[in-house]
């Protein structure tokens, strides 16, 4: 949303006010777009696991599956509000 000041429109102390409510109203999404970042780079790393010629085991395969999954997953189980503190942000342990 453009937010513009000037004649007929807002001052420039409302325009500013303005403009950092949209900030941080907009807080929520650009963490989300850091998380599927984040969790992306998770994906890319563990790629080699479920390739054919992987050299796992069957149920480290099936393992690194269900890793995956849970990385896949991951975004849903935070919110607008807990999303924004990267401490929420408890990550699905990559199997050993």
């Amino acid at each position: 949303m453009a937010i513009t000041y000037g004649p007929d429109k807002l001052t420039e102390s409302e325009y500013l006010a303005a403009k950092a409510t949209a900030w941080e109203n907009d807080a929520a999404a650009r963490s989300f777009a850091t998380l599927r970042e984040e969790r992306n780079q998770k994906l890319l790393n563990c790629d080699w696991t479920q390739s054919a010629d992987s050299p796992l085991s069957s149920d480290k395969k099936t393992e690194w599956a269900s890793y995956r999954t849970q990385l896949r997953n991951f975004p849903a189980t935070l919110n607008n509000t807990t999303v924004v503190n990267t401490a929420n942000w408890n990550w699905p342990t990559e199997p050993s």
